[in-house]
């Protein structure tokens, strides 16, 4: 079975890897037939919820499995989300589409939905994963590369460079501290949910590579393995905020990121940032390092793991994060989106029922 998971898994959340760190986290997870699929608990309650995250897409064979799975751990539903792209907005394509009439564009859409709906699949009240994401192709070369980016985050880039910052991958456990720290400053700076520390450590313990040195000659594709990259610096006169070790100045750690390597994608899952020295662009440094880090490896596609869609609302408090990952000139994909497959319908109406009480209540409270 492990062997049959990662050979159609397409996606890190499918992968067998993934699923043995989700396990660490005390979530139950199934795998049959080439699904994998996670069970949740719901508090106080003898039932479950179902989830599986980035699979194929639905077929009857694949909706009469869940059913059965579902039955079988007591879910009130199984939440899917394809990974399966029904439209691309960039370039070319998107000149081409804006030409098509306006039936047509949405005919392109609506087929996909189609296929999920022709199952009596119901559309999810709260997606888990992002419907649309920015896909930046690898085949091209550096200066092919450069070239596409929007003229401002060419110009961050060297602004990053001239003022020495430097990107290195560091899979130590001293790097990883170094995340941790940086991903709690950035939660309570910017005021949004993050995954508790016990997580990232589990998936850090289960997923992370330990030799950085060693991965160009025995990479393996079909197992997923996280990378952490920080990006460096040394202030020009400001000693007094750099560590001294040794008698030796350490720079200072402006931005973290993990990525994830799977099969031939390079993923940006989780970064944090130092709120110091914003203007040296450190991020901008570090996206295009990531990028040269997938080439490297002779990775095809770098998928920047979530983006708000074509018409980004400019109040949204995604929108700088999503003009980020645009300036690098990848294509906006839009996946089919997400559904419920019901396995009891009346403990599901109530369900919905309690879910909309708590969202008024949490509005309320805000």
């Amino acid at each position: 079975m492990a062997m049959n998971i990662n050979s159609v898994a397409t996606h890190p959340l499918q992968s067998l890897n993934w699923g043995e760190f989700r396990k660490k986290t005390g979530v139950k997870v199934v795998r049959q037939n080439g699904l994998q699929i996670t069970i949740h608990k719901i508090p106080h309650f003898a039932w479950t919820i179902g989830y599986f995250p980035k699979g194929t897409m639905p077929t009857e064979e694949v909706i009469h499995e869940l059913e059965k799975i579902g039955k079988n751990e007591r879910c009130i539903f199984i939440q899917i989300e394809p990974n399966i792209a029904i439209a691309r907005h960039s370039g070319e394509e998107e000149r081409r589409l804006q030409n098509l009439s306006r039936m047509q564009h949405e005919n392109v859409r609506d087929s996909g939905q189609a296929r999920m709906t022709e199952y009596g699949l119901r559309p999810a009240a709260h997606p888990l994963f992002t419907k649309y994401t920015f896909i930046l192709g690898l085949t091209k070369s550096e200066d092919e590369l450069l070239k596409n980016m929007h003229p401002k985050t060419r110009y961050n880039i060297k602004v990053a460079q001239k003022h020495g910052v430097k990107v290195i991958e560091d899979n130590s456990d001293e790097a990883f501290e170094t995340y941790l720290r940086l991903t709690r400053e950035t939660t309570k700076r910017q005021g949004f949910y993050a995954h508790t520390e016990n997580y990232h450590r589990l998936m850090w313990e289960t997923l992370g590579i330990q030799n950085s040195e060693s991965i160009i000659q025995n990479f393996d594709r079909n197992k997923l393995t996280a990378h952490l990259f920080l990006a460096k610096y040394i202030p020009p006169s400001s000693n007094s905020e750099l560590l001294i070790i040794n008698s030796k100045l350490q720079a200072l750690t402006l931005a973290a990121w993990i990525l994830f390597v799977y099969k031939d994608t390079l993923y940006y899952p989780y970064g944090a940032s130092s709120n110091q020295y914003r203007e040296t662009m450190a991020s901008n440094l570090m996206m295009w390092e990531a990028i040269k880090f997938g080439k490297k490896l002779g990775l095809k596609k770098f998928d920047m793991w979530g983006a708000l869609g074509p018409n980004p609302d400019t109040n949204d408090p995604w929108y700088g994060f999503h003009r980020f990952k645009e300036g690098y000139g990848g294509k906006l994909v839009e996946f089919v989106g997400s559904y419920d497959l019901v396995i009891n319908p009346i403990l599901y109406q109530l369900y919905k029922f309690a879910d909309k009480l708590r969202w008024l209540i949490l509005k309320l409270k805000s």
